[in-house]
């Protein structure tokens, strides 16, 4: 039931039709993004679906992203799905809430400063040149499945970021409980019967098992690191762990406990290479299928680096051909496909209205598609992102990072990453397709991963 608002003269939210009892249900997990993709086609600005035995309503809207993000966010928080992630992640950035999350954001903010950054790109670019020594060994007509290593170039990557290069020794091996976890994710989110944690089923017990693995790593990292500080207080890693210990509140004077470091490590950890690897799989993916592209990609490269530097930190504001095509590879496959929130309070969209306690869904994979606000919505185009195109688009029309107050702290450490294993990897190989008609579709879960293995010929330039 609608709240009625006397100031507006309120429309009923039109609801797509279900079927009895489960309403959109099988529609939706059927295939997520084909189902809202339909929607957005039939409505101009929200509707009502039925998904689970709950009403959920999509917007459609830009204007209705923003206010919910940004204008309004304080009458929204994260709805129950986030509950699946915070079996493992915790009570981190991504699923906080309140006061709480304001103090932490506050505390973790700084490890992500521009000048932080720019201590780790020489980080990115060995990992990347790493690759590129692997790919370079590959026999000649072999495809790649370039999502797994890209996957653990990532991991590599956050790992020094987070830690330092002193414990990559202990986390080697780990990116099998990382999948472990993701996959339950991946699961739960999407099934209809959802067991407790507390039976032992197999799949549960290999969860609890990779949780475990991954969670004692890191609380004996904190634990070592801890130690060290006290006892070495001028002693400067140059890592995010290290910034992370040192913060302390302005307000209060203290710092993170055990539990909250370990629940913002683990979301930085898990978020910071899956998320990343994920948009890059995608690029490497659109570059095989777009060669034109690949090359005036190359030559902004080559013209900006030259053929022997490796691309730096100082390279990325003078690569933005590169930026274009990172951020479009974003816009068709947004790692983070889908927010959910619910309302605190009631609440209205232009002529809607909505009750307390409503669910909605942006979704910036359709938002990213509007054929109202994109020259060519489902093409790959990097000049979607020319600054002439940027200034004269709405703001919430392109949001791959959330929005608002709560726009992902790690967004220039992941678009700077990509830049530059982008321009290391452009210059040394070629992308084509396995097989002439390879079709890799989106696998819409926790992340937008491609769906099965993702095999490019990878072929020295």
């Amino acid at each position: 039931m609608n709240v009625i608002h006397p100031q507006l003269d309120i429309k009923e939210i039109p609801a797509h039709k279900g079927q009895f009892l489960v309403g959109n249900t099988l529609q939706f997990t059927r295939d997520p993004l084909q189902f809202l993709s339909g929607l957005q086609r039939q409505y101009e600005r929200i509707v009502k679906t039925r998904l689970v035995g709950r009403d959920i309503y999509v917007l459609l809207h830009p204007d209705d992203a923003k206010h919910v993000l940004q204008e309004n966010n304080r009458n929204y928080r994260k709805s129950e799905s986030y509950r699946v992630l915070g079996l493992f992640l915790g009570n981190g950035l991504l699923n906080s809430e309140g006061d709480f999350w304001r103090r932490q954001r506050r505390l973790a903010q700084p490890a992500f400063y521009k000048q932080r950054l720019a201590l780790l790109a020489e980080t990115m670019v060995a990992e990347g040149q790493e690759l590129v020594n692997r790919w370079s060994k590959t026999k000649a007509g072999k495809p790649v499945n370039v999502s797994v290593d890209i996957m653990e170039v990532t991991l590599s990557i956050v790992t020094k970021a987070l830690f330092g290069a002193d414990v990559k020794h202990q986390l080697r091996g780990i990116s099998e409980s990382l999948n472990t976890i993701i996959e339950f994710a991946n699961e739960t989110l999407t099934s209809f019967v959802r067991i407790p944690l507390r039976y032992p089923t197999p799949r549960n017990l290999a969860f609890k098992r990779s949780v475990q693995r991954v969670e004692g790593i890191i609380y004996e990292i904190i634990e070592s690191r801890r130690r060290e500080l006290s006892t070495q207080p001028d002693i400067d890693h140059e890592d995010l762990l290290d910034m992370l210990l040192r913060a302390h509140d302005e307000e209060t004077g203290e710092g993170m406990t055990d539990q909250q470091l370990r629940d913002e490590v683990t979301t930085i950890f898990m978020a910071g290479h899956e998320t990343t690897a994920v948009a890059m799989s995608w690029a490497l993916y659109l570059l095989a299928q777009n060669p034109e592209i690949a090359r005036q990609l190359r030559q902004e490269v080559l013209d900006v680096v030259g053929t022997t530097e490796l691309p730096g930190y100082g390279h990325v504001r003078e690569l933005k051909y590169t930026m274009q095509v990172v951020q479009e590879v974003m816009r068709l496959y947004p790692p983070a496909w889908v927010i959910s929130r619910r309302s605190l309070g009631p609440d209205s969209f232009g002529e809607y209205a909505v009750d307390t306690n409503a669910y909605v869904l942006v979704c910036p994979y359709l938002l990213h598609r509007d054929p109202a606000r994109w020259a060519f919505p489902n093409a790959f185009h990097p000049d979607h992102f020319l600054p002439e195109r940027i200034r004269e688009r709405h703001p919430y029309a392109y949001i791959p990072f959330g929005g608002g107050p709560r726009l992902c702290i790690g967004n220039n450490f992941a678009l700077m990453e990509m830049q530059l294993l982008l321009a290391i990897l452009v210059r040394q190989f070629d992308f084509s397709l396995a097989t002439a008609h390879q079709e890799v579709h989106p696998h819409a879960s926790v992340t937008l991963r491609p769906k099965g293995e993702l095999l490019l010929n990878v072929t020295p330039v």
